[in-house]
């Protein structure tokens, strides 16, 4: 009885989907949780650190937004030809140059030169993902596990990268706290060799990158076979070029017409929560509790270790009830009242009643992750996955570019709550409105399982003895 219970516990948490997966998708979880660590660790000074530099808040601001659309451009070239170029080639090469953008970081105090290492490097603003590596990832695990398990692995894969961003700012914070207080180290080389950690996690990443197998690469499609009895005996010259462009367009999948009208839809409403999200970023968050209430490096990354474990955790909870309400009203329940906390915080003007909403806003905060990533596995053909997610990851970042710069010039002025406010307000939106778009989207895993059962169902009919019928 209690070893029935314990497997039970075992496949709601969904650990044995994730026991049962293949080596490389839990490499690929390993990767994801690297990145996230390095990701935290820089997000918890990145405008400190500019700030020491004697960059302004208002230029702080647009040099995120800057980053912002560079990775943009970058993600979209590199998600697009991710699948005819090779996804273990991109993903290694991402790393190479996170690798690369920590050392400079580590070395220039130039704001130019530190902007296109930002960029090429992905150093990340918000402590989120925002270059091409999620896309090219959560497309190659629905290409790695079975449609029944997806919920349960991106809830893992999501989980993992939480707890990543976690304890790199914990690490972060009291680090520096260390290199402050013991070593007696100023500010600016306490926070280089932050960066100096962001290098060699860079290049851990790459190991585990080039450790992949072949079988995380997309299926190739079948060149088109030309009727020989029907083909000219001789070619008309063009055959050069147009071979020169069927390769560069081969190496770009086609997407469907119907895939194109959904992936419009969500395109719009997660620019509408991107944008709200880049109103008030990790990074100015950390940033905003630092400058109104005095909190140390340490005991901020303390403070936000807490809320992204609470994130990582509530993510579990998530896969399980996505399996009883379903994706779309998982994700829209979990995710509204985070959205009306994040609006509360910057009104307390004592700290412990700011601190409470923000932990109350982690225990919602991430859940529809995991259930957003299992629809657009689902709501899309599989050849089309990493093209569609690196599309939408590609809208969110454009809507995303302009938040910070607006972020910090509110700052400079002494309005930092509007945009916390304003963040709120339109990621309740963007929650009102997807529900109403797709609360009965029936998505082709749905369909391909309801056809599956008519087919079962008329095969059993067609083998009923005639005289029973």
């Amino acid at each position: 009885m209690a070893t029935k219970f314990l497997v039970k516990a075992l496949e709601e948490l969904g650990l044995v989907s994730l026991w049962s997966s293949t080596l490389d998708v839990k490499l690929l979880c390993a990767q994801r949780f690297v990145r996230l660590f390095a990701y935290g660790g820089s997000t918890l000074i990145l405008v400190a650190y500019l700030s020491e530099l004697g960059i302004s808040k208002e230029m702080i601001g647009l040099f995120m937004t800057l980053t912002l659309i560079g990775d943009t451009v970058i993600s979209l070239v590199l998600t697009l030809f991710a699948d005819g170029l090779g996804r273990k080639a991109i993903l290694a090469l991402g790393a190479a140059l996170m690798a690369m953008s920590g050392v400079v970081f580590a070395l220039s105090t130039n704001q130019w030169v530190l902007l296109v290492a930002a960029i090429v490097g992905v150093i990340s603003p918000n402590g989120n993902e925002i270059g091409p590596f999620r896309a090219v990832e959560e497309s190659t695990l629905a290409h790695l596990t079975p449609t029944a398990n997806r919920g349960d692995i991106y809830a893992w894969y999501s989980l993992i990268g939480t707890a990543g961003t976690a304890v790199g700012m914990v690490t972060s914070g009291w680090a520096i706290q260390y290199m402050r207080s013991n070593l007696k180290w100023d500010v600016l080389r306490s926070y280089r060799m932050v960066f100096w950690g962001y290098a060699i996690f860079g290049i851990i990443k790459f190991i585990l990158s080039i450790t992949l197998s072949k079988n995380i690469e997309a299926e190739k499609k079948p060149a088109p076979t030309e009727d020989t009895e029907t083909a000219p005996l001789l070619g008309d010259g063009s055959e050069e070029a147009e071979t020169k462009k069927s390769y560069f367009r081969s190496l770009i999948p086609d997407i469907s017409a119907e895939s194109r009208i959904i992936v419009v839809n969500i395109c719009i409403l997660f620019m509408l929560d991107a944008f709200g999200s880049s109103l008030a970023p990790q990074s100015w968050v950390t940033y905003f509790f630092h400058d109104k209430f005095g909190l140390g490096e340490g005991k901020l990354g303390s403070l936000f270790f807490v809320t992204s474990i609470i994130s990582a955790i509530s993510m579990l909870l998530a896969s399980s009830i996505a399996k009883r309400l379903g994706n779309v009203q998982t994700m829209v329940f979990t995710h509204l009242p985070s959205a009306i906390l994040l609006a509360l915080i910057p009104i307390p003007s004592s700290l412990p009643v700011a601190m409470l909403f923000l932990i109350l806003r982690a225990c919602t905060q991430s859940m529809e992750v995991a259930p957003r990533s299992a629809f657009l596995a689902a709501v899309v053909l599989p050849n089309e996955r990493t093209a569609v997610m690196g599309v939408i990851n590609v809208a969110k970042t454009s809507a995303q570019s302009f938040g910070p710069l607006i972020t910090g010039v509110l700052a400079q002025h002494g309005l930092f709550w509007v945009a916390f406010v304003t963040a709120g307000t339109l990621k309740a939106i963007y929650d009102i409105g997807f529900l109403a778009i797709f609360v009965g989207h029936k998505t082709y895993d749905d369909r391909a399982e309801e056809e599956r059962l008519a087919e079962e169902e008329e095969s059993l009919r067609e083998g009923e003895d005639p005289d029973e019928r």
